[in-house]
């Protein structure tokens, strides 16, 4: 790196509050800058966060049946957009996996965690100009419960339980057993509020919502161009006069544009050339440890994979170190074949870790009454960066375990509505909860619109409820790495790794001095809490 770019790097680390004055001095004696040090450091001061210009921003995964009913959103480009920028929700998760009050005052439990009364945060105006209050709240919500309801939150919302208004600006959650994490059910990018209009109903498909930005123009699939609210509620934030959200789903095309001046940000770096991405002049690769993981779900519904003995058979056949170190290019870590990863609470860091065992592979099979076993996988790009490959790279891992996987190439374009959780055997991923209990509510629980394995474990289920409400860390504790366990043995899904966020960002923006990790980019914030230095 030269030192021109190694300079500008302090320099904007600092103006994102970043980096202290004396670690600046320090890194510029380093560099051989000393003379020059008080002046670059003042430079820098001088470019600290303003409002104003236009934020461009490069994301994969739009679809041409994007729209605003956010609980239909399932990706990249709708989380960034929808939530990231035009909506809130009742808390949200900041850099530090809190969860705490957005469009709340005040959240407060009862002794035993099962009702709690949320006071809704007065004085904010939807971009209608409609202003907010605990029937707005309430209306959002309903949104994604009851029988009718197609919202991939369905499960997350039911768990909710009885929800009634107290006067105009206060909610009451009265659930079915205690939750002390309920804060951060109320944080999921599904769960955004909008207003309720005069027919009792919120018009979703609108894009009206309380955030940073208002919706200026939409293509579904192609792009989202917003601009500043200057009502909203938090002053920090919403720091771009406008922005062009731009699907780019090709990963190579991201790269591209942020290499040539096109974006000033991209989500989701090419991990095969990252690194050469970092040594171009004024463009920082931005890495952030996440709970994002790799998966390959199988309908258990379905044979082979209603046997519990092909199914470890195939989570045996992975080479997870190959995986890591040829896919991920190191940049993530190694799964055991549940969702919780190792930055989180009750992570089961004791349980074996599943190694590639062929040999093993082939009993169960055998146990299975097979010798072999053909099978077949739908993959797409737009599952994760690489897919497609690292998927053949999973077939040749098999092979030696007398297992033959063919590699169905499935159209990116509408990948999660017309593949996932349509055919057998997919390639997925998931940007992962920040609660063991949020996940594996929303991505395992039986009868969840996101069960993506079709997955129904009797003690599973009677954990996931006794969790919940589990007050005693210890106990709590116990309970989710039983439950871990069971995934890992019992469930129908090989996860492989745990991915690093890996974005990319030009030095003029500056960023607050801890980014999120729960998502891509910042928590999928960047378009609200980013400025340009």
């Amino acid at each position: 790196m030269s030192l021109d770019k190694q300079i500008k790097k302090l320099q904007s680390q600092v103006s994102a509050n970043q980096m202290s004055r004396r670690a600046f001095m320090t890194s510029a004696v380093a560099l051989g800058v000393g003379a020059l040090a008080p002046s670059l450091y003042s430079q820098a001061v001088n470019a600290a966060p303003k409002k104003g210009g236009l934020y461009r921003i490069g994301i994969p995964a739009a679809n041409t049946g994007d729209n605003f009913d956010t609980g239909t959103n399932s990706d990249s480009f709708m989380i960034n957009v929808a939530q990231g920028a035009v909506r809130n929700c009742v808390t949200e998760v900041n850099a530090n996996g809190q969860a705490i009050p957005e469009l709340a005052e005040s959240l407060e439990p009862s002794a035993d965690a099962a009702t709690w009364v949320i006071k809704v945060r007065q004085g904010v105006t939807f971009h209608n100009g409609k202003t907010m209050d605990a029937d707005d709240v309430i209306a959002s919500i309903e949104h994604h419960r009851g029988e009718a309801a197609d919202s991939a939150a369905k499960s997350v919302a039911e768990s909710m339980g009885e929800i009634k208004k107290d006067g105009k600006n206060t909610v009451v959650f009265k659930l079915e057993s205690g939750n002390a994490d309920f804060p951060f059910l109320l944080s999921d990018y599904h769960i955004t509020i909008g207003p309720v209009g005069g027919d009792g109903k919120i018009d979703w498909h609108a894009g009206v919502g309380t955030g940073p930005y208002s919706l200026k123009n939409f293509e579904p699939g192609v792009r989202a161009d917003l601009v500043r609210n200057k009502n909203y509620f938090k002053p920090d934030e919403g720091n771009f006069d406008e922005v062009n959200a731009i699907a780019i789903n090709d990963v190579a095309a991201r790269m591209n544009a942020m290499t040539t001046g096109q974006v000033d940000a991209i989500v989701r770096c090419d991990l095969k050339t990252a690194h050469l991405l970092d040594k171009k002049p004024g463009i920082s690769v931005l890495q952030v440890t996440s709970t994002k993981h790799y998966t390959y779900p199988m309908d258990v519904r379905q044979a082979p994979f209603d046997n519990n003995h092909v199914r470890l058979a195939l989570k045996l056949g992975i080479d997870r170190e190959g995986f890591v170190k040829t896919v991920l290019r190191g940049y993530g870590s190694l799964g055991n074949d549940h969702p919780i990863g190792t930055s989180q609470n009750y992570h089961a860091g004791d349980l074996p870790q599943r190694q590639h065992d062929t040999d093993k592979a082939k009993w169960h099979l055998k146990q299975a009454g097979l010798d072999s076993l053909d099978v077949e996988m739908s993959a797409s790009d737009a599952a994760f960066a690489g897919a497609v490959d690292a998927t053949q790279l999973y077939a040749e891992s098999l092979k030696a375990a007398n297992i033959n996987l063919t590699v169905k190439r499935a159209s990116a374009d509408g990948y999660w509505s017309n593949t996932w959780m349509k055919v057998p055997w997919s390639a997925s991923y998931w940007s992962g909860r920040p609660t063991a209990d949020w996940m594996f509510t929303i991505g395992w629980a039986a009868g969840g619109n996101w069960t993506e394995t079709f997955w129904d474990n009797a003690r599973f289920e009677e954990l996931l409820v006794a969790g919940r409400a589990e007050l005693d860390e210890a106990k709590r504790g116990a309970i989710y790495v039983e439950m871990q366990s069971i995934c890992r043995d019992e469930g129908g899904s090989v996860i492989p790794c745990f991915v690093n966020n890996v974005d990319a960002a030009s030095d003029k923006l500056g960023r607050p001095e801890k980014m999120g990790g729960n998502f891509e980019l910042d928590g999928s914030r960047s378009i609200s809490r980013w400025w340009f230095v």
